[in-house]
C-alpha cells in the first residue's frame, strides 16, 4: 500500500496564525486563554475562553469582519460563510502555500477533501429567529450554506475548486479525527493522490457556552489554571475555535513534487464505548481499543511509542478514563512513553481538535521536541506511573499516537512516524 505523508500545514489557533507561532507556543507553553469579555456577566458563571486572535468575525454581517492583511477573501465568498469557515480558509491559503502546491495541483481529480466541524450555531440561530420574526422569504438566501454543519467543505469545495473525493464527518470532539483516518484511506487505498483534511470552529458565545449546562466547562476564572489536565484540581474545559488544515500526500506524490515532509502517517484506529451518549467509559475501554487497533493496523507495538499526544480536556471524568486506557495498553511502557495534553495551552476545540493536534505531532516529529503537559501542580493519582512532562524538551521522535474522543464514546487514533 502507498505510504502516505503531512506535507503541508495550515493553523488558524489561539496559540498562534502559522506553524512557527505554534512551534514557539509548544516550546515555550505560552497558553492563549483569557478572560472572555462576551462571558464578562453576571449570569454567565464561565469566564474564560481561547479566542482566536486577529480576527473579528463577531458582526451579524460578514462584510463587518476583519481579518489579517496577509489574507483576502472577496465579499461575495464571505457570503457563505460562518466564523469557522473563514478561519479554514485563511489555514488553506497556508497549508496549500506551505506544500507548495499550485491551483492544478489542487484542483484535480487526484486531490480530495474532509473536513469537520459543528457549523456555525450563532448565524443558525440569527436565521430562525429572523425566520419566525420577519417571515420566511426575509431569510438570507445564502443563510443554510453558511451555519449548518457542512459549512466548511461546503465553502472551500466550492473556492479552491476541489474535484476529487469530499465530505464531512460528524462525530463531535473525534470529527477531523475521522476525517484524517478516512483521508489515510483514501491515499493508502489508491483512490486519491492527496488529500486535505481540515478541522474548524467558530470559538464563540454560541458554540462554547451551551457546554456550562451540561457542567462541562471550567469555572476557574484564572487564564493561567483554567486549563489543566491531570491536575486534581481541574473542573472542566476551556472552550477554543479556529481551524487547521493538514494535506496529506502519497510518496508518490512526494517525490514527484520534491518536497519535504514534515512526517509519515502509519495508519489509524477506532472503537466505540458503547456505554454513554456524553460520558467516557469509566475504564477507558473503547479508546484503549482504539489504540490497540491503530498499533496493529500499523504493526507496532507501544515499545515503538515515543510519544502520546492525549484527548484530555481536563474534566474530571474524561481525563481519568484516558488515564486508565493508557495504563491498560502502554503496560511497562507506561513509566516510559512520554504522554502530555496540549489542551492546557490551546483549550479544547471540539471538532477541531484532532487536526490541530495531528499538527502539533508533525511539528513535534519534525523539529524534536515532546511538548509538556502544562499548569500541572498535583497530579491526579490516576495519573500516576504515567511519564507526563510538565516542561516541552526536545527529543528525537520515532513514532507518535494522537488520541481523540467524542460524545457517544467515539474514539480515533493516528499513528505517525519521523520521515
Amino acid at each position: 500500500m502507498p505510504k502516505v505523508f503531512i506535507t503541508g500545514l495550515g493553523f488558524i489557533t489561539s496559540i498562534g496564525n502559522d506553524a512557527p507561532a505554534v512551534g514557539e507556543s509548544l516550546r515555550t507553553l505560552r497558553h492563549g486563554i483569557v478572560r472572555y469579555p462576551p462571558f464578562d456577566r453576571p449570569e454567565v458563571p464561565v469566564k474564560v475562553a481561547a479566542p482566536v486572535r486577529e480576527f473579528q468575525a463577531d458582526a451579524a454581517d460578514p462584510e463587518d469582519w476583519t481579518l489579517p492583511a496577509r489574507y483576502r477573501v472577496r465579499r461575495e465568498v464571505l457570503r457563505s460563510m460562518g466564523p469557522g469557515s473563514l478561519y479554514a480558509h485563511c489555514a488553506m491559503q497556508q497549508a496549500v502555500a506551505d506544500a507548495g502546491l499550485t491551483e492544478a495541483d489542487i484542483s484535480d481529480d487526484g486531490t480530495g477533501l474532509y473536513a469537520a466541524s459543528a457549523g456555525s450555531p450563532g448565524i443558525l440561530t440569527r436565521h430562525v429567529n429572523r425566520m419566525h420574526e420577519q417571515g420566511v422569504m426575509r431569510c438570507p438566501p445564502l443563510g443554510i450554506v453558511a451555519s449548518i454543519a457542512g459549512t466548511v467543505q461546503f465553502n472551500l469545495v466550492a473556492h479552491f475548486k476541489i474535484k476529487g473525493a469530499s465530505t464531512g464527518f460528524s462525530s463531535a470532539c473525534a470529527s477531523s479525527s475521522h476525517a484524517a483516518g478516512f483521508a489515510y484511506d483514501e491515499i493508502a487505498l489508491g483512490r486519491q493522490r492527496r488529500m486535505l483534511v481540515v478541522g474548524a470552529e467558530d470559538g464563540n458565545v454560541e458554540t462554547i457556552l451551551p457546554f456550562a449546562g451540561m457542567r462541562a466547562l471550567s469555572l476557574n476564572p484564572d487564564p493561567d489554571t483554567a486549563s489543566r489536565p491531570f491536575d486534581t484540581a481541574r473542573d472542566g474545559f476551556v472552550g477554543t475555535g479556529g481551524a487547521t488544515v493538514l494535506v496529506l500526500e502519497s510518496e508518490d506524490e512526494v517525490r514527484r513534487r520534491g518536497v519535504t515532509p514534515y512526517c509519515e502517517v502509519l495508519g489509524w484506529g477506532q472503537a466505540s464505548d458503547g456505554h454513554n451518549v456524553a460520558i467516557s467509559h469509566p475504564d477507558g475501554a473503547g479508546l484503549a481499543a482504539a489504540m490497540r487497533r491503530a498499533l496493529a493496523a500499523t504493526g507496532r507495538t507501544t515499545a515503538d511509542l515515543d510519544y502520546i499526544n492525549a484527548h484530555a480536556t481536563s474534566t474530571p471524568i474524561g481525563d481519568i478514563s484516558e488515564c486508565k486506557a493508557l495504563h491498560a495498553v502502554l503496560g511497562a511502557e507506561a513509566a516510559r512513553v512520554a504522554v502530555s495534553s496540549t489542551k492546557a495551552l490551546t483549550g479544547h476545540g471540539l471538532s477541531l481538535a484532532g487536526a490541530m493536534e495531528t499538527g502539533f505531532c508533525a511539528l513535534a516529529l519534525r523539529d524534536g521536541f515532546i511538548p509538556g503537559s502544562a499548569h500541572i501542580r498535583n497530579l491526579d493519582p490516576a495519573a500516576a506511573g504515567l511519564n507526563i512532562p510538565r516542561e516541552t524538551r526536545p527529543a528525537t521522535l520515532r513514532v507518535v499516537l494522537n488520541n481523540s474522543s467524542g460524545f457517544g464514546g467515539a474514539n480515533v487514533c493516528l499513528v505517525l512516524r519521523r520521515a
